[in-house]
């Protein structure tokens, strides 16, 4: 069965979880850590979107995030990849840093952010890295407790749902962690709708999104695709298949490969295997190019 398209909601309230490739640590340093809250501060405010809680665990992160008119595909791909590309030259390497695909829930803000709130904070907790969330200094909770200020993170929404005064509300939400079995709140991810994966809400919450639909897939093969474009830049196919990075190649090569994602007529990792490139690389290809006009002439 196809996976459901990613929901956009404008106003939305997202839980992410992105993991590191084969589960291996994303961080080596706290400069590293220090270096996504950078990144995440300068991404959010790109493209109007907030951060309502985070915790940067060593392998993941999970991020509670309001998107605005932009999805949050286009925020998470661009935190991704500039993190992703500040690692590699930490590291002199190459490749995926990140699982391919980020995990994502809508969420009905009102009714689970006391839980989502708890479970995001008692991930250290959970994994036996500290016994009081407090001690963990790359998450929220320090901030929800006024203990420390982040420029980039909003606490209004959630702290306001534990009472009108900030003193009041701070104290009900300490109270609030203390309070637990953590059991429980490991089992969150899970507790989703059962007739739509992509959310964390009730029927009536459900009722208020876009229907799940899945987009149909190109009839369309990506060989065709790729013969019809070399044809429009006039340029053979073995040659856009070819090491030679001429621009105009290059143009070509880009063209097909946002068609063809744009047409559902193949995956990223498919289109890198008809190029003999890696995804990423082709990846951060696509985000460099800007859509061009084509040229209308053939390579020298």
């Amino acid at each position: 069965m196809p996976r459901l398209p990613r929901l956009h909601v404008v106003g939305g309230y997202y839980h992410v979880i992105l993991r590191g490739n084969h589960r291996e640590d994303l961080f080596a340093t706290s400069a590293d850590r220090q270096k996504l809250n950078e990144i995440v501060e300068e991404v959010l405010a790109r493209f109007g979107a907030r951060a309502h809680a985070f915790c940067w665990m060593t392998n993941h992160i999970h991020l509670l995030a309001q998107v605005a008119e932009q999805p949050l595909g286009k925020i998470m791909h661009r935190i991704a990849m500039r993190y992703s590309r500040y690692r590699h030259r930490q590291l002199a390497t190459t490749g995926h840093l990140f699982e391919r695909r980020y995990r994502a829930k809508l969420v009905e803000m009102d009714a689970y952010v006391f839980a989502l709130l708890r479970y995001i904070h008692l991930n250290p907790v959970v994994a036996g890295m500290v016994s009081d969330p407090a001690d963990y200094p790359w998450s929220s909770h320090r901030a929800y407790l006024g203990q420390e200020s982040i420029s980039w993170l909003t606490i209004d929404v959630g702290l306001g749902l534990f009472g009108s005064n900030v003193l009041d509300a701070r104290a009900s939400y300490s109270r609030w962690m203390a309070e637990t079995s953590y059991a429980s709140e490991t089992r969150l991810w899970d507790d989703t709708h059962p007739d739509d994966s992509r959310v964390l809400g009730g029927d009536r919450f459900l009722a208020t999104l876009p229907p799940p639909r899945v987009t149909p897939r190109s009839s369309i093969t990506l060989v065709q695709l790729a013969e019809r474009i070399c044809a429009e830049y006039r340029v053979e196919l073995e040659r856009v298949r070819s090491p030679d990075r001429h621009r105009h190649l290059t143009a070509a090569r880009v063209e097909i490969a946002r068609q063809a994602l744009k047409g559902r007529v193949a995956t990223l990792p498919a289109i890198g295997r008809f190029f003999g490139r890696n995804p990423s690389t082709l990846s951060e290809l696509l985000t460099r190019h800007a859509p061009n006009p084509i040229i209308r002439q053939p390579v020298p």
